[in-house]
């Protein structure tokens, strides 16, 4: 079982060691969503409208995938300057006290999601006709829950213990699956939007017990649930974790803000086929930001492992080889979305109204996408190296304090229609990139020199 060496091996090896199985697992968790949407998209008759519902619980599986990170991306670099320095019982005891808040919290999000499922979607913008799909597909959704936020956020574990491989196997399991029961259930047993959501779950299932079992049976440092009074007993580690993790989570949290107020101002300026033309977009962002990750949460345990082992120069090495590689694959991915907008649009949609619309949005939404690597290579960094004020600060900034305010003020005040939402993204990708880059480097370069 092929292990990477934080400590010994080459930056430039160990990022592409670590990233490589990263981008192909995370290419294929994009087919958990992805793949429902182009299948829907295609159901005969109501394919749109459909579209626009799965759109509507985008938020809502954002927010269970905020906790994910909240306990696992908070908790595994933690867990990886532990183990940099040779700390293996407290990094053990970090990833237990992450996978048990995992599944309580998922337990919890599960119950209250099924009881206000339908006012919720309601708040989020969805019409009469659009909650005939959402609110179905949104209910057996919630049943993956427990299995999604498994999979999901223990996956950063076994990458933090150098088994970048395995990391992916238990992906490609969720999405092969979900990649051959969704046409299946959807089209063959005639069940459309459901059967989407149904495919989901039992995908969803298939990766949990491989991340479970793997982290359980097979790696260095074992996983287990802990007792309510060990729990106690780490509310250090509690803090630590929640503290760190607040800043994806904020990340993520506010995305799904942004994505529901959105919703809220297109269906009231544009109707529901804005909505569709939202859930495009997003779906879009998803496909081009997915490498970008792949990249950042590669080198993050690089990040992590030698600032915990007080390696200065292994870690200024890897931050300027993350910051290269995300902003060669940018500039690509950017190009293609500006040049040829149809036929990114084209994978998910065949309506002619709808890809005329989307066309547009999709150009102005990005259009300043390439200052979004300044704010993932700042935010990594903090996160990596366990500053957990500026990561939180610069996840709120951008969205909340930058996007929500321009979702409104562009359209109603400044009178620029739908444009006027799409425009709000590329305007504080500027902003708010650039203050997180600029923050990252005075902040992070004078400690590492100190520290050499």
């Amino acid at each position: 079982m092929k292990k990477i060496d934080f400590e010994n091996g080459t930056i430039t090896s160990n990022i592409f060691n670590a990233a490589l199985p990263m981008l192909v697992a995370q290419l294929l968790s994009l087919l958990y969503n992805i793949v429902d949407r182009i299948y829907i998209a295609r159901i005969p008759e109501v394919g749109t409208t459909a579209l626009g519902a799965v759109g509507l619980c985008f938020p809502i599986i954002v927010i269970i995938a905020a906790f994910c990170n909240l306990f696992g991306s908070g908790g595994a670099p933690i867990f990886s300057i532990n183990r940099g320095k040779k700390d293996y019982k407290n990094a053990e005891l970090i990833m237990n006290t992450s996978f048990s808040m995992l599944c309580i919290s998922a337990i919890i999000l599960m119950l209250i999601g099924m009881i206000f499922a339908r006012p919720i979607l309601t708040l989020f913008g969805a019409s009469e006709d659009a909650l005939v799909y959402a609110w179905p597909y949104l209910m057996i959704y919630l049943l993956g829950t427990l299995p999604f936020m498994i999979a999901t956020g223990m996956n950063p574990f076994i990458n933090a213990q150098g088994y970048a491989t395995i990391g992916m196997l238990s992906v490609v399991i969720g999405a092969a699956s979900n990649f051959v029961l969704d046409p299946l259930f959807i089209f063959l047993f005639r069940l459309g939007i459901k059967g989407a959501a149904i495919a989901t779950v039992i995908s969803q299932i298939g990766s949990a017990v491989f991340v479970f079992t793997f982290l359980r049976r097979k790696a260095e440092l074992k996983v287990r649930l802990l007792s309510i009074q060990e729990l106690q007993e780490c509310s250090g580690h509690i803090k630590d974790i929640l503290s760190l993790g607040s800043a994806g989570f904020i990340m993520q949290l506010t995305n799904s803000l942004v994505t529901i107020c959105c919703n809220s101002v297109l269906s009231a300026i544009g109707g529901d086929i804005y909505i569709s033309v939202m859930t495009i977009v997003s779906s879009v962002r998803q496909m081009v930001e997915t490498p970008i990750y792949a990249i950042s949460d590669g080198s993050s345990p690089i990040l992590s492992y030698n600032y915990g082992a007080r390696r200065p120069s292994r870690v200024k090495k890897a931050g300027v080889m993350m910051t290269l590689m995300v902003l060669i694959y940018t500039a690509i991915a950017w190009s293609i979305i500006i040049l040829a907008p149809k036929v990114l649009i084209g994978v998910f949609s065949s309506d002619k109204a709808l890809i005329t619309d989307a066309v547009p949005a999709l150009k102005l939404y990005f259009s300043a996408f390439i200052f979004m690597d300044l704010q993932y290579i700042g935010q990594t960094v903090f996160k990596s190296l366990n500053k957990k004020k500026q990561a939180i600060f610069f996840s709120l900034l951008r969205k909340v304090v930058i996007v929500v305010p321009l979702t409104y003020l562009f359209p109603y005040a400044f009178h620029m229609g739908t444009n006027g939402v799409f425009l709000a993204e590329p305007v504080s990708n500027v902003i708010g990139g650039s203050l997180c880059f600029l923050v990252m480097l005075l902040t992070v370069l004078p400690e590492l020199k100190r520290m050499e």
